[in-house]
């Protein structure tokens, strides 16, 4: 049975990892799992400078979802290096650093500084992160800055770029082709929605930054949908994510056109969930007698118009 992934030069032993910010870098979940069982481990967003995040509170827990503000936070570049590296650096599975920064400049220094970083698995290029004032989602809901920091970062890198798309735009058809054409050897779709919550009592948001991210199972037909549409469009393997809790959603991902599939919300609930995802997938692979998990990948049956 084959169900190995290979994203450019990136090789991920089986179809399913973890949504960067939702597990941290790695090491919170070691003594919770074992993390070279995963295909990959995708580690939080990362920028030149350490970032300090957003004021608290920066969840809260909504109808089949979460909304998250975090901001980002993180010990940037020189920070990750020194205090987390010496610990994913040992793992036998790929490492994808999740980067992030302000200008297109700012972007291509942290993959080429990670490109001098021996022994990284990928960088994937968070374009579309809704909890910041800066960067983030302004690259990824303008397709020609969009194609700028993937072409700049694709000159400053030889690591596979994986390109995670905003499900904030009217089509993602010209975003993930613009990532293709850019150089980006995958995409990830997609990142969360922006949402607000109130307290009725105090009538205030009930997030510190008033408005965050949308995350959790409600969101899953987005993310379907988006994936369906995006691999009709480009020829690069996709990474489908959103609100993935068991095989048979990860498996709806995969029909729709996803290469490998991330959990993120459930690991916060739940961290070995990415695991049962993967038996689950085993399972369906041995009663369904399929060989290769690449016959599946873009099965869906459409009617006949």
């Amino acid at each position: 049975m084959n169900w190995s992934v290979r994203i450019g030069s990136l090789v991920m032993p089986n179809p399913v990892t973890v949504a960067s910010g939702t597990f941290g870098y790695g090491v919170e979940y070691a003594r919770l799992l074992d993390l070279n069982q995963l295909g990959a481990v995708v580690v939080k967003g990362i920028r030149l400078e350490p970032v300090r995040g957003n004021p608290t509170p920066r969840t809260v827990e909504v109808a089949c979802g979460l909304i998250n503000a975090i901001g980002l936070q993180g010990p940037g570049v020189d920070g990750f290096i020194e205090k987390y590296w010496p610990f994913l650096k040992t793992l036998q599975v790929p490492v994808i650093i999740n980067i992030w920064g302000c200008t297109v400049d700012e972007y291509a220094e942290v993959a080429r500084r990670f490109d001098a970083l021996e022994g990284v698995g990928g960088l994937e290029l968070n374009v579309s992160c809704p909890n910041i004032k800066e960067g983030g989602a302004h690259f990824g809901t303008d397709v020609r800055l969009l194609e700028k920091v993937v072409a700049a970062c694709r000159k400053a890198t030889r690591l596979p770029l994986i390109t995670k798309l905003s499900p904030n735009v009217p089509s993602i058809v010209p975003f993930a082709q613009a990532a293709e054409a850019a150089g980006s050897d995958g995409l990830s779709i997609m990142n969360s929605f922006p949402a607000m919550a109130i307290d009725i009592e105090t009538r205030r948001p009930r997030l510190a930054n008033i408005t965050g991210g949308l995350t959790g199972p409600c969101i899953k037909p987005i993310a379907v949908k988006l994936v369906w549409e995006a691999a009709r469009a480009v020829k690069i393997p996709i990474i489908g994510m959103g609100g993935i809790q068991s095989a048979e959603d990860a498996l709806e991902f995969i029909i729709a056109g996803a290469s490998a599939v991330a959990v993120g919300t459930a690991n916060f609930y739940e961290p070995q969930t990415s695991l049962h995802v993967l038996q689950g997938i085993r399972e369906y692979m041995q009663r369904h007698g399929i060989e290769d998990l690449k016959s599946l990948v873009g099965a869906v049956k459409l009617p006949r118009v």
